[in-house]
């Protein structure tokens, strides 16, 4: 498959996650800005993936990255982004979602497995995130952390430059 066929629409991620379904494959979900692409998060999306058949990644738009990061951020854009994460062999899906919190996207993917970063605890995750993932019968899991691995950091030294 052509990476940009992984990126889908709020109109073709129905029929994607109805076909899923119907192979009998669980889909795990993750999301985030993945504004500069590293190996921890290459790692991660890897891992995110061997929890479930399917991975689709919510992608955070420009519009949200930068109310969630600040002014000078994303430094590459949704569109870019999309096809980088597109192009990783654990992703079979991309998503860009346009709200600060990835509640819609999650109704959309109605994943089995929500995977979260270990930056985070489950507590932490917005209570409407939660209760998505509830209501749809799936499960939230919280992978380790890999410290010294952050876009923000390597994005404050390239705009020190």
């Amino acid at each position: 498959m052509n990476f940009q066929e992984k990126i889908l629409s709020a109109d073709s991620l129905p029929a994607w996650r109805e076909a899923l379904r119907a192979q009998g494959k669980p889909l795990a979900a993750t999301n985030g800005c993945f504004d500069i692409l590293h190996a921890g998060h290459v790692n991660y999306l890897q891992a995110a993936r061997n929890e479930a058949a399917a991975l689709i990644v919510g992608l955070n738009s420009d519009r949200s990255v930068s109310e969630l990061k600040g002014p000078d951020r994303p430094i590459h854009s949704e569109a870019d982004r999309a096809a980088v994460i597109a192009a990783l062999e654990a992703v079979d899906a991309v998503f860009i979602f346009d709200e600060l919190r990835a509640t819609t996207f999650l109704e959309l993917a109605q994943p089995d497995v929500y995977v979260k970063g270990g930056d985070y605890e489950v507590e932490d995750l917005p209570a409407e995130e939660r209760a998505v993932i509830a209501a749809q019968g799936g499960r939230i899991t919280v992978l380790g952390h890999v410290p010294g691995k952050s876009s923000s950091d390597i994005a404050r030294r390239i705009l020190a430059d």
